[in-house]
């Protein structure tokens, strides 16, 4: 019986460590501007779809969903925050249909099965990440109107830096599969 609780407390722990983790992750990858055409890039993207590989799609989820919390609880994890608002403003602004989509890009990223040829990981994560984008840009056209050029305004200047991680993120997919087993 004791064993059996001592496990449990284990699996508890490590869970609560990978979140932890995760959470970390995702921050500093919002704050890291990289300089990109046509836009700075961000690495938060391949965070998001990294968990859901590296983790699973139970614990990626889990800690997407609880950096989205801190976010929205006012802790500065948001790109771009303190600077232009935290909280609940910062979530409900622009980019929160963006910040909706990472929880179903980190899901699926981890629920499909990536054990395949690079080119099916390579579409499995297109979709995962396309997924954000949807989300993005119903969102922005809600927000500032369908009459503007919402592809123009909140796609296509990400497309190429999403193209670089997720080329990235399909090479090395198999390896972060397997590093997956040792936690």
């Amino acid at each position: 019986m004791d064993l059996l609780k001592t496990n449990t407390i284990q699996k508890v722990l490590k869970t609560f460590i990978l979140i932890f983790i995760g959470t970390m992750a995702l921050t500093v990858s919002a704050k890291l501007k990289i300089p990109f055409y046509p836009v700075p890039m961000t690495m938060q993207t391949f965070v998001v779809l990294f968990l859901g590989i590296a983790f699973g799609y139970k614990i990626g989820l889990a800690s997407v969903a609880v950096y989205l919390l801190e976010g929205i609880l006012g802790m500065p994890v948001f790109s771009n925050s303190p600077e232009k608002g935290i909280g609940i403003v910062y979530f409900t602004g622009p980019t929160m249909g963006y910040l909706i989509g990472f929880l179903f890009a980190s899901f699926f990223a981890g629920y499909l099965n990536l054990n395949k040829n690079i080119f099916i990981i390579f579409g499995k994560l297109i979709f995962s990440v396309s997924v954000i984008y949807v989300f993005g840009a119903i969102w922005l056209g809600t927000l500032i109107g369908w009459d503007k050029p919402i592809l123009q305004l909140g796609v296509t200047p990400f497309l190429l830096a999403e193209l670089f991680k997720i080329c990235l993120l399909a090479i090395l997919a198999k390896q972060i599969i397997k590093f997956r087993k040792f936690i």
